[in-house]
């Protein structure tokens, strides 16, 4: 079911590395607001709709997940697909320039309710992610779909369309320019950017790198076959429902969409459980907090919509989202560029040492116990952020400060492993500048 490999096709190491050490930047970001807004003072748990939980959500969901999903795949596609994208050293720069900007524009806008900055926010994204897909799909063209990890990145790259199109048209409607009902579109983005997007992104990447970086077994061959087509199709379906009101069938199809997402976790528990590694490492820990948190939101959702007096409580969808942005994506993605940064290091440095340097073992790249501290932060941020939700006047600034800590030791970290690149580099050129003098 995996993809055959070609890392001699390879993008320039710091093409994807520009997106990884971005993240965690926003991350912090994400702290700082928590920290500035003080959740007790404000009326964060009246609902999801409110200034400070929009610019946190964009913040993550822009700022974290989409800069670490877009570098991950400018590495990936040429890798996984054999799509080599045009010139991806200036890809990445203007991309990463447009995207980063958008997400701090779109930040602001929610926070100071400018319409001016809504559309800023709406152009900036939409090119950066039009320029972005062009280039995947101009890649991608004539590839076929041989594995099912490369017929699903071609439909995470249609999710992802959707989302920014849908995200781009509110931004246009919170400007004033549009009169299209707001709250069923931004439930209909949330739905294409968690499943269309992210999970199915996911499931893509996860056919590959679960059983390659963690030895597990492979993904069942019926599940790479169906899951993510199955999932596209009922998104498809409930989308048409949800924007046509048609309540009682798009409760239905909402729970198939659930109930797909729900899936994917447990499959991936599933083969977890047959590692052959004798200890789990951060990576591994990093997956399974992940696809638990992903059940735990998804029961909370199935619960929300039977039990009357858990629908009536209005910090649930708040919790939902913690769960799963924070204790789902965000831990999968720091989980997986403890695996991706290393490995890109080792690479880059074994290709360019020529056989004649050999480069430095992927676990010396960024050190295990630094890793495993930032880890047991990370989750001591999510456990303060859901506890924040219920007892905001004790537990708002700890989880901002927790929010702050997790992702600057993980800025630390990546940081750590390109200085070990660097380090290494130097004594390449000095190996082969030798060489030359003699």
């Amino acid at each position: 079911m995996q993809a055959l490999l070609s890392y001699d096709q390879s993008p320039p190491l710091y093409a994807p590395m520009r997106f990884f050490l971005t993240a965690p930047c926003f991350g912090i970001l994400a702290g700082l607001l928590v920290l500035w807004s003080g959740w007790s003072g404000s009326d964060l748990n009246a609902s999801r709709w409110t200034p400070v939980v929009l610019a946190l959500t964009h913040l993550i969901t822009v700022g974290v997940m989409l800069q670490v999903m877009l570098g991950a795949l400018i590495q990936i596609m040429p890798v996984l697909a054999g799509a080599n994208m045009a010139k991806p050293m200036r890809l990445a720069r203007v991309v990463h320039a447009l995207i980063s900007l958008g997400a701090l524009t779109l930040t602001a806008a929610f926070l100071s309710s400018s319409p001016l900055l809504f559309k800023l926010a709406a152009l900036l994204l939409g090119l950066g992610i039009a320029y972005f897909v062009g280039s995947a799909v101009y890649a991608l063209y004539g590839i076929p779909s041989s594995s099912p990890s490369i017929r699903d990145l071609k439909i995470a790259i249609l999710g992802l369309s959707v989302t920014v199109g849908l995200g781009a048209t509110l931004a246009i409607t919170l400007g004033g320019s549009l009169g299209l009902p707001s709250s069923t579109l931004a439930d209909i983005h949330l739905g294409w950017g968690f499943v269309a997007w992210g999970t199915i992104l996911l499931a893509a990447v996860a056919y590959v790198v679960v059983p390659m970086f963690q030895l597990t077994p492979a993904y069942p061959d019926w599940f790479g076959r169906w899951y993510s087509v199955s999932l596209l199709v009922v998104v498809l379906l409930w989308t048409i429902a949800e924007y046509c009101s048609w309540n009682l069938v798009s409760l239905v199809l909402g729970v198939g969409v659930v109930s797909g997402s729900a899936l994917f976790a447990g499959i991936t528990l599933k083969i977890q459980r047959h590692t052959k590694r004798a200890h789990f490492d951060a990576t591994q820990h990093y997956w399974r907090g992940a696809m638990l948190s992903a059940l735990a939101a998804c029961g909370l959702w199935l619960a929300a919509r039977t039990v009357p007096l858990l629908a009536d409580w209005p910090v649930w969808p708040l919790v939902f989202g913690v769960l799963v942005l924070f204790g789902g994506f965000v831990s999968v993605i720091f989980g997986m560029l403890y695996k991706i940064v290393p490995f890109l290091i080792w690479l880059h440095l074994q290709q360019q040492g020529q056989g004649r340097v050999m480069a430095p073992n992927m676990k010396k790249v960024i050190a295990e116990r630094a890793m495993n501290g930032q880890l047991l932060a990370h989750f001591a941020s999510c456990l303060l952020l859901l506890l924040a939700l219920m007892w905001p006047n004790e537990f708002d600034y700890p989880a901002g400060l927790a929010l702050v800590a997790a992702n600057a030791w993980l800025l630390r970290n990546l940081l750590a492993g390109l200085s070990v690149y660097r380090g290494h580099l130097r004594k390449i050129e000095s190996v082969f500048s030798g060489a030359i003098r003699r």
